[in-house]
């Protein structure tokens, strides 16, 4: 009889693999919606605000927006998940309109 291997199903894997599924994080700068993105999900470029560089697909990053926002594409960021901790004490670097 074949072995079936089952997957453990964490705190990153909401509803759908972490499609659509968000934290709320609370900080000084507000509440944040965040939602981690795995390296096999990221399929497109982004530009990070904390850093200015560039997100490539297959990288592993967040994405976040405000907390009393419904998420939409002209509120979501993506983040380097190490920009995104460290944004306390450092802020975007380019001015998102």
């Amino acid at each position: 009889m074949p072995r079936h291997n089952r997957r453990d199903k964490g705190p990153d894997r909401g509803l759908g693999g972490g499609v659509g599924w968000a934290r709320t994080e609370s900080g000084p700068d507000g509440d944040w919606q965040v939602r981690t993105v795995a390296g096999s999900q990221a399929t497109k470029h982004y530009r990070c605000p904390g850093c200015d560089h560039e997100i490539v697909p297959g990288t592993p990053h967040v994405v976040a927006w405000p907390a009393d926002e419904h998420g939409s594409s002209a509120d979501r960021r993506h983040w380097h998940q190490g920009c995104w901790s460290a944004r306390s004490r450092r802020g975007p670097t380019r001015r998102w309109s």
